[in-house]
């Protein structure tokens, strides 16, 4: 069975996998009052994320992500379903109560305090004595490379400099779980993208699992060991970033991840010979002159330029087919000298290039009278205490 198709789990057996994370059949909704119809925000998700893994709960706004990530840090209880972390379940338990750490896109770093004393503040909660507590914070600074910045105010740094006291701060108390909410949606594109590097060096030195949730394509396929790709409060698909973006399995996955061409069954029927929705990307498409020998295992279809997008380094050309179709071919931008909006062009590309794709998911139940969604009744949960002294 696919992975992004939710089924029952049997939370005994998922306990004794090294899965640092799983969701069974969770789901959240929200009602604003008595008689108003509940909105479903997460619908029976099940996920299971390994130890050591960077992933990506990766979607749009109100795709349901944020409050997968909540309800995993304790901030949302679930309407139904169970969190486990490390094969024990902490549906109930308060977020203090759980070795997880969130770190949020504002940073919530204390301004009067030093950097130093910033990342300590955790371990001074627990009652950590002030001189390990001073080597663990000064370590932790080193390892996400702020090792001279300890006396410093926050208000004194750049922004992607506060983002790592905040990582910082939230992996001294060596959580099993870091939970990252959007956090460089407030740095600009050139120190995101640095800020993606270090985030990822990061956690390959610490070795702890990261989950991240972002609606930036990018940052989930630079980062990620694996994606889950959410819409309407379902999974639609997981996958390691190449599979997300390669391999997309339904259209909202192939039009969310990176640009695409969707190509009806009827479309698909006259130019591939099968009658199913593929999905083709723009820079497996050739533009050429409708003149043009296609080699052997090609396909084309012929149409006219109706727009160019000029990006940098490469550009994107519309072609709009004789039957009123809109197609998107990638070229590079050298070559845009060569061809002008009504210019007739044959598209070619490689017979296996397009992908089958199945329909999305069905739209979420929005239905106030459903019950929620269980757990598996088949099987026991196990306990708090007993996953404590396993």
């Amino acid at each position: 069975m696919s992975e992004s198709v939710a089924t029952t789990t049997d939370i005994t057996a998922v306990g004794r996998r090294t899965s640092a994370i799983q969701l069974v059949r969770l789901r959240k909704t929200f009602q604003a009052s008595v008689g108003d119809r509940a909105v479903v925000a997460v619908d029976d998700v099940d996920l299971e994320i390994g130890q050591g893994e960077f992933f990506s709960l990766l979607g749009p706004s109100g795709s349901g992500k944020t409050t997968v990530l909540r309800m995993i840090a304790g901030f949302e209880l679930p309407t139904g379903g169970a969190v486990l972390l490390d094969g024990v379940d902490v549906t109930q338990r308060a977020p203090y109560d759980r070795d997880v750490n969130t770190v949020f896109q504002d940073y919530a770093l204390f301004p009067h305090m030093t950097v130093q004393r910033n990342v300590e503040y955790g371990l001074k909660v627990k009652g950590v004595g002030k001189a390990e507590r001073r080597r663990r914070a000064g370590e932790m600074l080193e390892s996400v490379r702020l090792g001279g910045f300890g006396t410093r105010k926050p208000t004194e740094m750049s922004g992607g400099q506060r983002q790592r006291v905040a990582l910082a701060r939230a992996l001294v108390n060596q959580p099993k779980v870091l939970l990252l909410d959007e956090p460089l949606g407030a740095l600009d594109l050139k120190l995101r993208e640095e800020m993606q590097g270090e985030l990822k060096a990061i956690q390959h030195d610490v070795g702890i699992t990261f989950i991240f949730v972002t609606h930036d394509q990018g940052e989930a396929l630079s980062m990620s060991s694996r994606v889950a790709v959410f819409n309407n409060g379902r999974i639609e698909q997981v996958g390691t970033p190449r599979d997300i973006y390669e391999r997309p399995t339904t259209p909202f996955v192939a039009n969310f991840v990176g640009t695409s061409n969707v190509l009806s069954a009827s479309l698909s029927l006259r130019l591939l010979g099968v009658g199913a929705p593929h999905t083709l990307r723009p820079e497996r498409i050739r533009v050429i002159e409708p003149s043009t020998i296609l080699g052997d295992d090609e396909v084309s279809a012929d149409g006219r330029i109706d727009d160019t997008q000029y990006l940098g380094a490469e550009s994107r050309v519309r072609v709009r087919l004789d039957d009123g179709t809109v197609l998107i071919a990638s070229v590079g931008s050298d070559g845009l000298d060569m061809v002008a909006i009504g210019d007739p062009v044959r598209l070619a590309w490689p017979r296996r290039a397009p992908t089958a794709v199945a329909e999305s998911a069905p739209p979420v139940d929005l239905d106030p009278d459903r019950p929620p969604a269980p757990p598996n009744p088949s099987v026991q949960r196990p306990s708090s205490q007993q996953g404590e002294n396993q």
